[in-house]
């Protein structure tokens, strides 16, 4: 697991980019001299916070947020039992493959024994199994898919403490 580093601190305009930026980016020309202009920063410093929010890893992912099998594509939750002794290794392969995001470490309990979780999104429905067997052959070890069997929506924002 990752771990946020001991330095990482923000001020008052970090916690309002990371507001701000919760739920809605403008769709135009220059999206982010549009949120500079509304925080009362410049276009370049903006940048430059979220940067090094990512760097600090105050912020672990800034993006956007796709329905993916609208576009044609398909998404699956997966999960793999790792031996501890092989975790760094593992990690970097499955983290290699441009499919893969949100992978995350969940410490096994005596429900499940995954302790490597991640979401594996494909341009086609097809592309899931192919990755699926990618990561298998380059791990050597079993990976477990979870397609999504019905959807829900659920808007979470979190709120940045002083």
């Amino acid at each position: 697991m990752r771990e946020r580093a001991a330095s990482a601190s923000i001020d008052a305009i970090d916690r309002a980019i990371i507001d701000g930026l919760q739920g809605g980016f403008p769709i135009c020309e220059r999206p982010y001299a549009a949120v500079a202009a509304q925080l009362g920063i410049a276009e370049n410093e903006l940048i430059e916070r979220l940067q090094a929010m990512l760097e600090a890893r105050v912020l672990t992912r800034f993006g956007p947020m796709f329905q993916v099998e609208r576009m044609g594509g398909a998404f699956v939750l997966a999960a793999m039992r790792v031996p501890e002794a092989d975790w760094q290794r593992v990690l970097e392969v499955v983290n290699s493959f441009p499919q893969v995001a949100h992978n995350y470490r969940r410490e096994s309990d005596r429900n499940c024994d995954f302790n490597m979780w991640f979401v594996l999104a494909t341009e086609t429905a097809d592309g899931i199994a192919a990755a699926v067997r990618a990561i298998e052959d380059a791990s050597g070890l079993a990976v477990f898919a979870f397609p999504k069997l019905q959807e829900y929506f659920v808007e979470m924002k979190l709120a940045v403490r002083p």
